[in-house]
């Protein structure tokens, strides 16, 4: 599920740019952007998980992914 929010997309790369080229870059689209309004009798995390993850619904969680060690790329993990 958490792959569906990664997108890719290639920008611009001027032949006359000193900086070797990004090719590809990735963004992440929150999962709120899928969600219009917020459907009845959602699952719920248990309170200790939802402060944890920062929501109480598991359908709106969105992960941070470390990027250290990343240079404009998607982290795997």
């Amino acid at each position: 599920m958490y792959d569906a929010q990664w997108r890719e997309y290639a920008p611009y790369v001027s032949p006359y740019d000193p900086c070797p080229p990004i090719r590809v870059k990735w963004y992440i689209v929150p999962p709120n952007q899928y969600i219009p309004y917020q459907p009845m009798n959602l699952p719920q995390y248990s309170l200790d998980e939802a402060l944890y993850r920062g929501t109480l619904w598991p359908a709106l969680y969105s992960p941070y992914p470390a990027r250290r060690g990343a240079k404009g790329g998607k982290v795997n993990g």
